[in-house]
């Protein structure tokens, strides 16, 4: 696709995003098995749940738009996901490998956080209200993510990294 119009480049932003969330649908799980804190289990359990109804509602915008729902390959998100999947096979404390995968999993939320940015302004240029919409609640959802994060490094898990490293 060229990308000669803002048509066309907000189409290939929906493409890139696709692949973004189906990498993450695939790797949250192992995320999740691979966290000690229940917490942080249940956050990315849940945020799996979110993700799958992230890519329902990339799928609908398609359709509004009257485009097949084809990704192309994120390679953005494919590096990220590779940095987590490292920090899984890391040797170290439990509670020191949590707050580094809630580290990982923040930077694949800012790396959302401006590609929905992005997207739903386009879809505002572009007229495509419905569009603008269905991205800003994903955007929120993924804001709202990195928040939930934040609050469970800072009350829990940064708490007990340190703790675990001065053992």
């Amino acid at each position: 696709m060229k990308l000669d119009t803002l048509e066309n480049l907000f189409v290939h932003e929906l493409k890139d995003l696709l692949s973004a969330e189906k990498q993450l649908v695939k790797a949250l799980p192992k995320m999740a098995k691979g966290a000690a804190s229940e917490a942080l289990k249940t956050a990315f359990e849940e945020h799996l749940e979110q993700t799958k109804g992230h890519v329902e509602r990339l799928e609908k915008i398609f359709q509004l738009l009257d485009k097949p729902a084809r990704a192309e390959h994120c390679k953005a998100m494919e590096g990220l996901v590779e940095e987590g999947s490292d920090l899984l096979e890391e040797e170290g404390a439990p509670t020191v490998k949590d707050a580094a995968l809630i580290g990982a999993a923040q930077r694949v939320e800012h790396y959302e956080i401006s590609a929905y940015g992005t997207a739903r302004t386009l879809a505002e240029l572009l007229g495509r209200s419905e569009a603008a919409e269905l991205l800003q609640q994903t955007l929120d959802e993924e804001k709202e993510t990195d928040e939930k994060l934040t609050e469970l490094a800072m009350s829990e898990v940064n708490a007990d990294a340190d703790r675990a490293a001065a053992e």
